[in-house]
């Protein structure tokens, strides 16, 4: 069952005139969704929650009992009260006592209350099994089976865009128009602007941002390129645009620089956007625990998919990175793991500024 936003505390399941409520026992807050406060007060007020919500809300510390993402504070001026609502789930959590004050509008019939409470209720636990259970059932796009079969992660459950992803789409342009134009003379290009440790600050530092675009080879850029796209797109749209730039900047001078730290004397130059890419990782598993990305395993002719919750993915991914620091130590690879970890740690700073920017402009503007 869900926890308490408040006081942590379980939440019980209850029946009422109204319908299906999840209330807390400790404290007594409930949380209903929008359209029980409709059978209790009506389509007029449940509209202007719905624009006060979507006009005058702004970042809340409190998790929604269901997603876990922080809801969405906002005041309610008839009556007046200070709400939380999460818009993904069609949540809205009262305080004690708080609802008592939610205007009664016309009242539903007992049979309508007892079948919308019991569509809400198998609503509630379809969900719990789709998140408690790996689903071995295949994508629904098609073209997914194609990356899936190199190995590669597909979302299979993710929240929707708010808006087009147009900085890493031409992020990506750029960075597949540079490389293919240095793949000619590759090794000249990747000799004169790629990040090279024992010479890191050779053309005033900046071979730091050139190497960002080169890529080794075809492989490399696809890879790439295909983990930008799928994780960049959803980190984008979270942080918006200039937030997410910086992201990427700050996660692909802190891969340099760790990699720098441990290979300070090498001189075999380090291409490719992989340090940023690290970092977007990083954010995306943390800010959507939740999401859902399926694997295809294969052995012969034998097909299986196996869905994992994006943090599960990202404990994985930092398994394979640890080991590919021990080889690249131990000169068992020329992948610089290093800079994918330094990338990681940017990535997880970044995250917590922002939990922690997110906090406090909440207690200001409360």
């Amino acid at each position: 069952m869900p926890d308490c936003p408040g006081c942590g505390t379980q939440l019980n399941t209850i029946r009422q005139r109204e319908g299906l409520f999840y209330l807390c026992p400790a404290c007594h807050g409930r949380g209903v969704t929008f359209p029980q406060i409709r059978r209790v007060a009506g389509d007029p007020f449940v509209t202007g929650l719905l624009r006060q919500v979507n006009r005058q809300s702004r970042p809340g510390n409190r998790p929604c009992p269901f997603c876990t993402h922080f809801m969405r504070t906002f005041h309610s001026d008839a009556p007046a009260l200070e709400l939380d609502a999460c818009k993904a789930c069609g949540l809205v959590w009262f305080d004690p006592q708080e609802f008592d004050a939610v205007p009664e509008g016309a009242a539903p019939s007992a049979q309508e209350i007892h079948l919308r409470g019991v569509e809400v209720l198998a609503e509630y636990r379809l969900k719990q099994l789709k998140e408690q259970q790996c689903s071995d059932e295949p994508p629904d796009e098609s073209w997914k089976w194609i990356p899936a079969m190199f190995g590669f992660p597909i979302e299979s459950e993710t929240e929707p865009l708010r808006r087009h992803p147009f900085f890493t789409w031409s992020l990506a342009v750029v960075i597949l128009f540079i490389s293919i134009g240095t793949f000619s003379q590759l090794q000249t290009a990747v000799a004169k602007f790629g990040f090279i440790p024992a010479e890191a600050f050779r053309a005033g530092g900046l071979t730091l941002i050139t190497s960002f675009f080169l890529h080794g080879g075809w492989l490399h850029l696809i890879g790439n390129l295909y983990f930008l796209l799928i994780f960049g797109d959803n980190v984008e749209d979270f942080l918006g645009r200039w937030r997410y730039g910086l992201l990427i900047l700050g996660a692909a001078l802190a891969g340099d620089f760790i990699h720098l730290l441990v290979s300070s004397n090498s001189t075999t130059p380090c291409v490719g956007a992989s340090g940023g890419i690290s970092g977007i990782i990083v954010f995306y598993a943390l800010q959507f625990p939740k999401a859902r990305l399926g694997f295809l395993f294969r052995y012969f002719v034998y097909f299986k998919w196996l869905h994992i919750p994006a943090w599960g993915a990202l404990v994985l991914w930092l398994l394979l990175q640890a080991l590919g620091v021990f080889e690249q130590l131990n000169g068992f690879s020329n992948v610089a793991a290093t800079a994918h970890l330094g990338g990681a740690a940017a990535g997880l700073a970044f995250w917590l500024w922002w939990r922690h920017h997110e906090q406090q402009l909440s207690v200001a503007e409360g």
